[in-house]
């Protein structure tokens, strides 16, 4: 038995052309929110992660007895420094936790002019200053 055709069946090209209109405009409307958030995203994770790094040359502090020199760096959180024989680490999991949101080193300074140490990213613009997604993400 063959089926008849009818005009009601599927979707005419007007009505697909009206649809992807609508999903468009939704599209235009709802993605700068999502880029604001996901541009907060980033910088509320570098802020927990720059606080997280803090605690961890706290604690090699503790072991070694001073923060790891400006030569040493934060490498000095996953990998014994030469000649150090206190050093109880790692104190971070993975080397990868020492780059920031957007795939740069976080910067470290020993002695700080801002405390004893500094320890910071210049945000998504890598620039100093800035304001929401560009801004600087400090440890101090």
């Amino acid at each position: 038995m063959q089926r008849r055709r009818t005009h009601e069946e599927g979707f005419t090209l007007l009505e697909l052309m009206v649809v992807l209109v609508i999903l468009g405009l939704l599209a235009a409307t709802a993605a700068p929110q999502v880029m604001k958030y996901l541009g907060r995203a980033k910088t509320d994770a570098a802020a927990l992660q720059v606080r997280g790094l803090g605690s961890s040359l706290d604690m090699y502090r503790l072991d070694v007895g001073g923060y790891p020199s400006q030569a040493e760096g934060l490498q000095a959180l996953v990998q014994k420094p030469s000649g150090q024989t206190r050093w109880a680490g790692p104190y971070i999991a993975k080397k990868e936790m020492l780059v920031d949101p957007w795939g740069r080193s976080y910067q470290y300074r020993y002695p700080g002019e801002r405390g004893e140490y500094e320890l910071f990213t210049l945000g998504a613009d890598n620039a100093v200053g800035g304001d929401g997604e560009n801004r600087d993400v400090t440890s101090w």
